[in-house]
């Protein structure tokens, strides 16, 4: 596949609850192919929209998907957690996290062991870390730590001793097949691949994506105005949790969703891969007065 082409998740549901309004300014936080902006600067009239992505690729799909938009919409290269947009405040932010399809379907990227590449996984092409660089040169417990923590892999240490044992690495497949020899085979044919949450805990290692999570969340609300809205979509549950427990702790929010909102049926139909999503929603409180 050498186009990016990436279904964004709940699109209904996220541009009801930013709750898009006419003239807003909006911040689309993990732009991909575009699917969420394309939604909300379509919602209401003369709706404007920053876009952010770190992926260059993705960035230039959602300047071909979004041309039409015009000077409506502006684009910028980078992680959101490095983001300032100074005074400016936004009607509403949307942050659609983790792998956009288009990077899991092109075997280039690294970010998948169906195909045979190289071991990358960034999704900032300009950094120099990649999963090579942590499955070639991290001792076995630091690897465990990694795989227990970000992967949830009960089996942590028995793996890592066998990478570091059989290394150097160098593509998706061979570490794959590694990981699936390193365990019980019970454990090789169950639900899912045995490589899977490795390859989950590496990606998320890679391009630090709890650190600037947290980060963003931190942000967020001063980068809202008052009854702005923010929307947060996460696929796993460390995501999830964090999302959950920081919008509950800052003081600036009023939380909108006591649980999360999922995907309808339908949509998990249309596309398997929306089947983990949630969404969680806050609104900036009208009256809050920093302490201090």
């Amino acid at each position: 596949m050498s186009e990016f082409f990436h279904q964004s998740v709940m699109g209904r549901e996220v541009v009801e609850g930013l709750a898009v309004r006419s003239s807003g300014h909006y911040l689309d936080a993990t732009v991909g192919g575009g699917g969420h902006s394309r939604l909300i600067l379509a919602a209401a009239p003369d709706v404007c929209l920053t876009a952010i992505d770190q992926d260059q690729q993705a960035l230039a799909a959602a300047h071909t998907e979004l041309a039409a938009y015009g000077d409506r919409i502006q684009f910028w290269h980078g992680n959101f957690a490095d983001y300032a947009p100074g005074n400016f405040q936004f009607d509403g932010i949307i942050a659609d996290l983790g792998v956009s399809s288009a990077q899991f379907d092109m075997p280039a990227r690294g970010f998948s062991f169906r195909h045979e590449a190289d071991l990358d996984m960034r999704m900032d092409q300009r950094q120099s870390l990649t999963a090579a660089d942590i499955i070639n040169t991290w001792d076995d417990k630091a690897l465990a730590d990694l795989f227990f923590k970000y992967g949830e892999e009960r089996l942590s240490r028995q793996i890592a001793r066998r990478i570091v044992e059989q290394r150097p690495f160098q593509t998706t497949t061979a570490l794959a097949n590694t990981i699936a020899h390193a365990v019980p085979s019970k454990y090789r044919y169950g639900r899912i691949h045995p490589a899977t949450r490795v390859f989950q805990a590496l990606r998320i290692a890679v391009n630090r994506e709890l650190e600037v999570l947290e980060t963003l969340l931190q942000k967020a609300p001063q980068w809202l105005k008052p009854c702005g809205r923010l929307a947060i979509i996460s696929f796993h549950s460390l995501e999830d949790r964090l999302v959950k427990h920081t919008l509950r702790a800052t003081p600036e929010l009023k939380v909108l969703t006591k649980k999360p909102i999922l995907p309808q049926p339908e949509e998990i139909g249309n596309n398997p891969r929306a089947r983990s999503a949630k969404l969680r929603l806050a609104e900036r409180l009208e009256d809050f007065i920093p302490f201090g």
